[in-house]
């Protein structure tokens, strides 16, 4: 262990993309426990083959004869009798699942699985199956059922989970392309993405996911599958609304028709260029190679008394020299970049060959306009003693350097969407009547915002409840939601092989429903951001109001070694390999060999969306900055690094770096080897005093009023966007036409014909009216 705290750990070569490979994507939809359901799908699709008089066999058929199986039993799903209808489903079920008990390897189900997917899609299956699920998510007696039942297991969602292995195997077959797909595969994927992102009869189906989600956080449903539920909804957004080439696409796109430079950097890119080449993400070889450069002065370890927001072991320096020596420390390593003799590290495997570091930083630095801005303010308050408010260009007065870092900053300038979208809205809200609102696209992301607006706060509750149910750190209480239900068999198990098996299951369960859920919110999150920065914003306010951010820090305060290790899967038990072939005997020996991976691909996979939701959420707003402050999340960052992948240290090190001013310099001096690797591998803004400011006096409520302007500002595009109207009503224009007045159409209430009379006697006969004053009116 270091004198930071943080154990030494090889390095992780793990590759974050979009989803995991195809064959893993659909293994994790089945439990362990769903393993003797697979033969019922077989006996389904015999019995129902030899009522139609064709043999039990699917690659024997001719796809003239596979067509009319599938038109069958679409027609069987039709009728009212649910026992026969769900057996057709299990038939329908064990096609798309690529008829494994007729194939020999992994390879060939998952092929036979693609092309019956492709005919299934072209016979109306998918549609159809929505159809069935509106039923199930209807059916009120299922619930009722369950609501009676002490403990909900998984016979208690058997109907729905067929349903949605149909529904979710689709979808991901259609989302997975292949080199060698031809133009047909290609133009079927495109209508199938049409179905996905236009309204399926009453709503879009990812809506109606959320809506199923929330029933079963509000206690309605608690039969309802969440696993698969919400695996079905985040592969259905990443396939209608994209993933990380799709967004890099879109974000090109609406820069090029704003008139916006192109974009710098793409901190993917940037991140898994430097997995290779970047040094080890703990500092301390970078300082002990700068100390033996220095006349080998050395560094002395000692236990000091360290802040609530720190572990207590840390690194010291010599204490009656200190300032001078940290002084020296900045100067001598400021003059070490600047000609390019920063020393590396020594390498850990000598014998190992290294990549060649390039000179300078991963990054080119940004500038923002309100940096500009309040750079020249303040520099003109300084030299001229007055102000220029909105004048960007004027230096008269200004010494040389100031006019030098007036280019620098101007040089590094970029501006967001995001930037140009509010200067939109606030000209709209400055000028309502001569700013009118553009054309609104109605994109994929559009359809969706709308979909999801009216009761997009309970969807972000209802996420977060399960996340929060599903987090390793979490302890169980009697008021808790319970995510077992499509987990936990009838019969509790009876043997201790069993016990681990189930074990296994529900640890394996909790990391999936992680993964789906991080997934969701972070594809939400930046396909609301490219489509409209108040969208985001929306959405983002309710995640935080919803707790998100201390949720996402309680995730982190485990031992983010073991997890990321964790080893919670049984590859004999995973499908297909579980049904392909002769099994083997199922033994504790078994279960605990795991997978033979030094890491969890889902589990990594979710522990970097946390981090790129905790910057999503966080990123230039104070108050949030702060609320990780007091929730004391430094230690647990800290702990994070401990995980040697450079993209997961990346966004663990962009969040310490918000924090590092409002820390103070007590923590900065015990934490310099954090220091230096967010100086390393964060994008610098050019005047960010983020490693010498202090704001140690801040508190959160003296943050509140952006919070406040900034739901001002949502509220106010929402409804002027999305309410019926779409304007203010004093705003409206007023008929001033008699003849239109007169005539127009009103609606009397039963009340007021009612009482008609008595109206009449008070309003008109009773009242005396000036008529030559109203002819003169200039109305007439």
């Amino acid at each position: 262990m270091d004198d930071n705290g943080l154990e030494s750990c090889m390095e992780v070569d793990f590759q974050y993309e979009d989803a995991d490979s195809p064959v893993n994507e659909l293994s994790e939809l089945y439990s362990y426990t769903e393993q003797p359901e697979y033969q019922l799908n077989v006996k389904a699709f015999e019995d129902l083959m030899q009522d139609y008089k064709y043999a039990p066999s699917w690659e024997k058929l001719s796809q003239e004869q596979r067509t009319s199986v599938v038109m069958k039993l679409l027609d069987q799903l039709e009728i009212s009798n649910k026992t026969s209808r769900m057996k057709a489903a299990r038939c329908v079920l064990y096609i798309a699942q690529g008829c494994w008990a007729e194939v020999q390897s992994d390879e060939e189900q998952l092929n036979n699985a693609r092309d019956n997917v492709m005919l299934l899609y072209d016979c109306g299956v998918f549609l159809a199956f929505v159809d069935l699920l509106n039923i199930e998510i209807e059916n009120s007696s299922a619930a009722t059922t369950a609501l009676r039942k002490l403990a909900v297991s998984l016979a208690d969602s058997t109907d729905l989970r067929v349903i949605l292995s149909i529904l979710y195997i689709m979808v991901e077959v259609m989302r997975c392309g292949r080199e060698d797909d031809t133009d047909e595969i290609t133009l079927r994927r495109e209508q199938f993405l049409n179905e996905i992102t236009n309204p399926i009869m009453d709503e879009l189906l990812a809506a109606k996911l959320l809506g199923m989600i929330t029933k079963f956080c509000n206690g309605s449903a608690p039969h309802f599958p969440m696993k698969k539920v919400l695996l079905l909804l985040w592969k259905v957004i990443l396939i209608s609304l994209g993933g990380m080439t799709k967004l890099r696409e879109l974000k090109i796109k609406y820069r090029e028709e704003a008139d916006l430079g192109p974009t710098k950097e793409d901190t993917l890119e940037i991140a898994k260029h430097m997995r290779a080449s970047s040094p080890p993400t703990s500092a301390a070889d970078i300082l002990e190679a700068q100390g033996q450069k220095k006349n080998n002065r050395p560094f002395r370890r000692s236990l000091m008394k360290q802040s609530s927001l720190d572990e207590p072991m840390g690194l010291d320096f010599d204490a009656p020299d200190q300032a001078d020596d940290e002084m020296r420390e900045i100067e001598e390593r400021r003059a070490l970049e600047e000609a390019g003799e920063l020393p590396q590290p020594p390498s850990p495997r000598p014998m190992t060959p290294v990549a060649t570091k390039p000179k300078g930083l991963p990054w080119e630095p940004k500038v923002r306009m309100a940096d500009l801005e309040q750079f020249l303010d303040t520099s003109r308050l300084k030299f001229v003693g007055y102000q220029l408010p909105n004048d960007m260009k004027t230096l008269a007065g200004l010494p040389q350097p100031i006019h030098e870092g007036v280019r620098v900053l101007t040089q590094h300038m970029y501006r967001s969407l995001a930037e140009l979208q509010i200067q939109r809205e606030e000209e709209i809200a400055k000028n309502p009547v001569t700013c009118k609102e553009q054309e609104v696209r109605q994109t994929p992301t559009e359809i969706l915002y709308q979909a999801m607006l009216p009761s997009l706060p309970q969807y972000m509750i209802a996420l977060l409840k399960i996340l929060l149910a599903a987090a390793p750190t979490s302890k169980a209480k009697t008021d808790s939601i319970n995510i077992m239900a499509d987990v936990l068999p009838e019969e509790m198990p009876m043997t201790v092989l069993q016990s681990m098996k189930l074990g296994i299951d529900v640890s394996r369960h909790k990391e999936i429903i992680v993964k789906a859920v991080s997934a969701i919110l972070l594809l939400l999150l930046k396909h609301f951001k490219i489509g409209h920065i108040y969208q985001f914003e929306f959405m983002a306010q309710h995640l935080v109001f919803a707790n998100c951010i201390p949720l996402v820090l309680k995730f982190f305060n485990q031992n983010i070694i073991s997890y990321v290790g964790a080893k919670n899967t049984i590859p004999i038990l995973d499908f297909p390999a579980c049904v392909i072939g002769d099994q083997p005997e199922l033994t504790s020996d078994s279960l605990e060999i795991g997978d033979s991976q030094q890491f969890c691909w889902r589990n990594m996979f979710s522990c970097i969306n946390l981090l790129r939701i905790l910057n999503k959420l966080t990123k230039w707003k104070h108050s949030r900055i702060m609320m990780m402050v007091v929730f004391k999340s430094a230690p647990i960052l800290k702990r994070t690094l401990k995980v040697r992948h450079a993209m997961m240290q990346l966004y663990v090190l962009k969040l310490l770096k918000m924090q590092t001013k409002y820390l103070g310099r007590q923590w900065r001096k015990s934490n310099m080897k954090t220091m230096s690797a967010i100086y390393q591998k964060v994008r610098h803004r050019l005047n960010d005093d983020w490693a010498f400011g202090n704001d140690m006096d801040a508190r959160p409520w003296d943050f509140q009023a952006e919070e406040c302007t900034l739901r001002a500002c949502v509220d106010r595009f929402n409804n002027r966007r999305y309410s019926a109207s779409g304007l203010d009503s004093d705003l409206e224009e007023v008929d001033n036409c008699i003849t239109s007045v007169l005539g127009r159409q009103i609606d009397l209430t039963d009340e007021f014909k009612q009482h008609y009379e008595v109206w009449l006697q008070q309003e008109v006969f009773q009242t005396n009216v000036d008529w030559d004053q109203l002819l003169q009116s200039p109305i007439l």
